[in-house]
């Protein structure tokens, strides 16, 4: 984690994913929204759940819990899809994130993140920005735009390539 990353207070809107909390920056975060019905795209990773159509664009969507390890997100009335945006080089891709719910968005003072912990080398960690520490809790703090490889980024965006049109209006 470099100290330039976070130095300063920033807002983070976090979720949950099993019993664990998440936080993403919040300038990264486009809008929340309520689950809507996923069309699933052929020959892609488990971990993609398919595509949504938002108000004309082509949203990728991705079971966060199946991309971390964890068990396939189960659809309750807390479900959500936060859109956000990942940086893929000069480019920024849009892709919704399958959660079980969404929290809330507080500030974290740059004292109160502790670094990522090193699991030995086999383990890649680097999509952890730090563990921010909240009420004796620990929330791990993501950096969205290294969540997923480049290989990972590309069959979404290509998944998100599909016209409107091919994918059923939602209300």
């Amino acid at each position: 984690m470099s100290n330039s990353v976070l130095n300063e207070t920033k807002q983070y809107l976090t979720f949950k994913l099993s019993d664990e909390v998440f936080g993403v920056d919040v300038a990264q975060v486009r809008e929340i929204l309520d689950y809507v019905k996923i069309t699933k795209v052929p020959q892609t990773p488990d971990f993609m759940c398919g595509v949504i159509n938002l108000r004309g664009s082509v949203v990728p969507v991705v079971d966060m819990n199946l991309k971390f390890g964890m068990n396939l997100t189960e659809r309750t009335v807390n479900t959500c899809i936060v859109v956000v945006e990942v940086k893929l080089g000069d480019e920024t891709a849009v892709l919704g994130a399958l959660v079980d719910s969404v929290q809330e968005v507080f500030e974290i003072e740059p004292q109160n993140i502790e670094p990522a912990p090193r699991i030995g080398t086999k383990l890649n960690t680097e999509f952890i920005k730090g563990m921010g520490k909240r009420e004796e809790k620990f929330i791990i703090i993501l950096d969205i735009d290294k969540v997923f490889s480049w290989e990972e980024l590309e069959i979404v965006q290509s998944a998100g390539s599909f016209r409107s049109n091919d994918v059923a209006t939602e209300n």
